[in-house]
């Protein structure tokens, strides 16, 4: 074989492999394209609503102390839904896209809200009441994390959106252990925002609904088409 023809060879067969695993993983090109949207859109928030915004503040909120342990929670989120839209990515390419229409619109309704109506809190204590590794870590965040754009809060939302997907993932279905501490993990998240003074009450309030509203709309749909599917099918049997 000439070192032309095996060039020739290895050529297509490298064209193969790449054809190959572009229509293996290209469901994955909205969500790079979508995150490089986001997190510019963000950055501009940030850098523009820190000098004016309009301050959200309810009463509950003077009512909730500053629990700095809740750090390690609020920091897992990160973790906690790329994890969840990793594995879907993989294992299951339709709950994945259900799960990328859940947080891809309360994210983006978080971006047109926040570029309408700048929004913030001064919740945000002075001083740290104790110097521990967990007080360092909330001053650290604080340092990068201004406290405007936070209406209604993306920690809640998405908490549940991964939350959602993992209790209706079908290869999760018998997984309980990783079912309940999902759970848990999206509970510890959602208690995090308020007492790590991150955000306000009302933050949480409106990102719950909007996660139920939303849950309604990709989740319970599909479920109650079914439900009616089968209900026909079996109907047609009988006659």
């Amino acid at each position: 074989m000439t070192l032309r023809i095996w060039k020739e060879r290895f050529g297509l067969v490298k064209m193969e492999r790449i054809k190959s695993l572009y229509l293996k993983y290209r469901h994955g090109i909205p969500l790079a394209l979508y995150m490089i949207v986001y997190l510019t859109w963000f950055a501009w928030l940030e850098d523009r609503n820190k000098r004016n915004y309009e301050v959200i503040h309810v009463g509950l909120d003077d009512y909730i102390p500053f629990c700095e342990v809740f750090i390690v929670p609020y920091l897992l989120w990160f973790g906690y839904v790329a994890a969840v839209v990793v594995f879907l990515f993989f294992k299951n390419k339709q709950d994945y896209y259900r799960s990328c229409a859940f947080l891809f619109t309360g994210m983006t309704l978080f971006l047109i809200i926040s570029t309408l109506w700048p929004n913030g809190h001064h919740l945000r204590l002075a001083e740290m009441p104790r110097d521990n590794i967990f007080t360092q870590a909330v001053s650290a965040l604080w340092k990068i994390d201004t406290p405007t754009n936070i209406w209604p809060s993306i920690h809640v939302y998405n908490s549940m959106g991964a939350h959602f997907a993992v209790m209706r993932s079908a290869e999760l279905k018998g997984k309980k252990g990783i079912r309940i501490a999902s759970g848990i993990l999206a509970f510890s998240i959602i208690l995090s925002t308020v007492f790590l003074k991150q955000h306000s009450c009302f933050d949480v309030a409106t990102g719950l609904g909007l996660g139920a509203v939303m849950y309604m709309l990709v989740y319970r749909r599909d479920a109650v088409f079914a439900a009616r599917a089968e209900r026909k099918m079996k109907k047609r049997m009988s006659m």
